[in-house]
């Protein structure tokens, strides 16, 4: 029997934390399959809590134990294993709001009942700072049509602190293995790539103003922290690498103008965290890497997009020249970041 909805919950010595995210799961009942993935946990008991579950509630949770390969292989191994209509990932360090997630399982029923396909469900997620206990929440009200199946024509303009982000995003399984996403191994980030690669490949969308996903920050080794992403920048760059080689923003249909506007913003996006990251770092190994991935994305894009990117976005305000021009980059991320508390 197909479930309504896969969970897949990438677990890596998590035993601190895990049993809240897997509560708030297990609330969606028989609807739901949750898979908890053992990333090769070898420092607490991870492992063990991982069966518990398991073996208690055999009809919805499932463990499966591999070898380390980092967050994005605990994502395709989900994906690979997934019995649900719907793929949700959802950190072993966060949760979902509880009342929220039982309005969204209803609303996608509704659909399955009424034979629509959707393939895109997106909802509103909250920052939960546990530096100064506040909250920030990310919602879409002005950017997506609200009680209505739409399209991509339907959208309007994102502001910057608005990017789809995984923990917005519930995705049709088949999408997901239609757009063929096989996230690198040993790699932090690739979140990135889970929102982006599949886009091309949604037609119909829905959002719900709910605050469903709860994401925990602030902890001084999450991959967010700023000092742990300087000293990781080369798997950003990683990330950065694949999102501009898996397509061409320019082959993207006429009626997808507006996603095509969107993944490209998203790609600056990119772009600009990794040169803040390479300012940041501040050696001459690090100024190589900043021209090398600038080089990339020349080499390998359309000129109109390197052109947009690189003059008429955020990311090209990160690759000014000289050390003024890093001043003037940084100055701009601690605004940035002041107002917007990403990490």
């Amino acid at each position: 029997m197909q479930k309504l909805i896969t969970f897949a919950v990438p677990c890596y010595n998590s035993a601190a934390y895990m049993r809240h995210c897997v509560d708030t799961l297990l609330t969606a009942g028989e609807r739901a399959e949750i898979i908890l993935v053992d990333d090769g946990s070898v420092k607490d008991e991870t492992p063990a809590i991982c069966d518990e579950y398991a073996e208690k509630y055999p009809t919805i949770v499932r463990a499966i134990h591999q070898e380390n390969g980092g967050h994005g292989e605990g994502v395709n191994q989900g994906l690979r294993n997934a019995n649900g209509l719907y793929y949700k990932v959802v950190d072993s360090d966060d949760w979902l709001d509880t009342d929220a997630l039982a309005k969204v399982l209803d609303k996608l029923q509704e659909f399955v009942d009424s034979g629509v396909q959707l393939d895109l469900m997106l909802c509103n997620y909250v920052y939960e700072h546990v530096e100064d206990n506040t909250q920030h929440t990310v919602r879409y009200t002005n950017i997506f049509p609200q009680d209505r199946v739409f399209t991509w024509k339907h959208t309007r303009p994102f502001r910057p602190d608005q990017n789809i982000l995984m923990h917005s995003v519930i995705y049709r399984t088949q999408v997901l293995r239609d757009c063929g996403i096989v996230l690198p191994k040993h790699t932090f980030y690739v979140d990135n790539i889970f929102v982006y690669q599949p886009l091309p490949y949604v037609n119909t969308m829905y959002y719900m103003n709910l605050d469903l996903y709860r994401y925990f920050i602030g902890r001084s080794d999450q991959s967010v922290n700023e000092k742990v992403m300087v000293g990781r920048v080369d798997q950003q760059l990683r990330v950065t690498r694949h999102m501009i080689d898996c397509q061409n923003l320019n082959e993207l249909p006429i009626n997808k103008k507006k996603l095509r506007g969107y993944m490209l913003n998203y790609l600056s996006m990119m772009m600009a965290i990794s040169s803040i990251l390479l300012i940041l770092d501040g050696s001459e190994e690090a100024h190589v890497k900043k021209f090398e991935i600038w080089k990339y994305l020349y080499n390998h894009v359309d000129r109109d997009v390197y052109r947009r990117i690189r003059y008429l976005s955020v990311g090209g305000f990160t690759n000014l020249k000289g050390k003024l021009g890093d001043k003037i980059s940084l100055g701009g991320y601690r605004m940035a970041q002041k107002i917007f508390k990403f990490n």
